[in-house]
């Protein structure tokens, strides 16, 4: 059994996505690694660019350790977009707030000033 470490494109914060798979093909003629899994008795290959995959191996241990890592670091990453989405809300809720206390001031006095001027 071989296992395999992949880094998952689709996401905006860097993910990474682990497996198991009994056989894989690779040539260095070629950009990608094909995996092949059976399903319901019947052989299914997967093909994935070489690039994406961080680690292929036999050893369990180290499949399971760098996959804890990876994890760890996808934890440590959402906590720090999750501070700096509610850092950004907080600026945007001021901002606003801001905004709109300078506007009213500004249409009271304006409103004013044009008033007087008729």
């Amino acid at each position: 059994m071989y296992y395999v470490i992949k880094r998952v494109l689709d996401t905006p914060l860097v993910s990474f996505m682990g497996f198991k798979v009994p056989k894989y093909i690779a040539s260095k003629n070629s950009a990608n690694v094909i995996f092949e899994f059976t399903k319901d008795g019947k052989v299914v290959r997967k093909w994935i660019k070489k690039e994406e995959i961080i680690l292929l191996t036999k050893n369990q241990e180290l499949f399971l350790k760098t996959m804890r890592q990876f994890k760890s670091v996808e934890e440590m990453q959402q906590k720090l977009v999750d501070a700096a989405r509610e850092q950004l809300d907080q600026c945007i809720e001021s901002f606003s707030q801001t905004m709109s206390n300078e506007l009213e001031e500004f249409n009271r006095d304006d409103m004013q000033s044009i008033l007087k001027s008729l």
